[in-house]
């Protein structure tokens, strides 16, 4: 049976920071470091969620739902959907609280992410990404039962990564940008929330890649647009085929605009912050500071949101020798 979606409207600061007190013994309070680049660059600070137990920020909006279940709810076992980081957040929470764990999952998700989603004990069900992008809409699957957590559109998920705009306000105050990738909108919407409560005058932007780039469409449209264009790429985790109607009602107020980057851009990202910092990021993570180097968001300082860090290894040295 399909889940009735509760209403969209927005995501207040007291939920917030209800969640930070709910997740807070199961997610790690991440670093935010700054990425010393010398004169003529902006002043960027990268929010490291790739240091996430699942190395990626969505176990922030997991552990928050399922602490919410209730009894009955959690009886009946969870269920997402997800390219991989989602459904390695909800079965870790999952997990956690004694709760069976079934993922939608996309078929071609990076190996690394179905290995580790089946290690935290979710049961996979593999589909197209066209299967898994109308099940978002449909929220509902053939012969998977259980209580269903939207990977993107729920307001507790999105209360719980607004956790992380609290702690990149107590750690930078003087903040002037935040830069967020985009697949379903949830992060930005939840992190947006938090650090626009907390000072409004703070500009949030969107990055996404030029494959897959129907925010940016949709404010220029000035509605949810489809991105008729839409390609595969190697920016697996943000980027979808079109903008939810939904998700458009909850980032409009936020988003002061969507930079779009190429993928030879996201690449020297990877490539940069991998040198700079030692961290290796996912094509997704990297959108924020490939969008912050472009000089669009100004000279900061700059808040990127490094979302995640699972790549496979093999695939993160191809990428970096693809490089021109």
């Amino acid at each position: 049976m399909p889940t009735t979606a509760e209403a969209v409207r927005p995501i207040e600061l007291a939920e917030i920071q209800a969640a930070r007190g709910r997740i807070a013994n199961t997610i790690f309070r991440t670093p935010l470091v700054r990425l010393e680049l010398g004169p003529g660059f902006p002043d960027i600070r990268l929010k490291l969620e790739s240091l996430q137990p699942i190395n990626a920020y969505k176990l922030r909006g997991a552990a928050n739902a399922v602490a919410m279940l209730s009894h009955a709810e959690r009886k009946l076992g969870v269920w997402t959907i997800s390219a991989g980081n989602a459904g390695q957040g909800v079965a870790y929470a999952a997990r956690q609280a004694g709760v069976r764990c079934t993922v939608v999952a996309i078929e071609t998700a990076p190996t690394s992410k179905l290995d580790r989603m089946r290690a935290l004990g979710a049961t996979l069900v593999l589909v197209s990404y066209e299967e898994a992008w109308e099940t978002l809409e449909e929220r509902a699957y053939p012969g998977v039962e259980g209580t269903f957590i939207h990977p993107f559109d729920d307001n507790n998920f999105i209360a719980g990564h607004g956790t992380m705009g609290l702690e990149i306000m107590e750690d930078e105050p003087n903040t002037q940008v935040v830069i967020c990738g985009v697949g379903g909108g949830g992060l930005i919407t939840g992190v947006g929330s938090a650090v626009k409560a907390l000072n409004p005058n703070i500009k949030v932007w969107a990055a996404e890649p030029e494959t897959a780039a129907p925010l940016a469409l949709s404010l220029q449209a000035g509605s949810p647009q489809v991105f008729s264009n839409w390609k595969a790429s190697f920016v697996d985790g943000a980027g979808g085929q079109s903008v939810f109607p939904r998700m458009w009602e909850r980032m409009k107020p936020i988003v002061e605009g969507s930079i779009v980057v190429t993928l030879e851009q996201t690449k020297q990202a990877m490539k940069m912050m991998a040198e700079k910092t030692r961290i290796i990021a996912e094509g997704a993570g990297c959108l924020p500071l490939a969008a912050a180097l472009t000089g669009k968001a100004g000279q900061g300082p700059i808040v990127a949101v490094v979302s995640g860090g699972n790549i496979d290894l093999k695939k993160f040295c191809e990428i970096i020798e693809s490089i021109k």
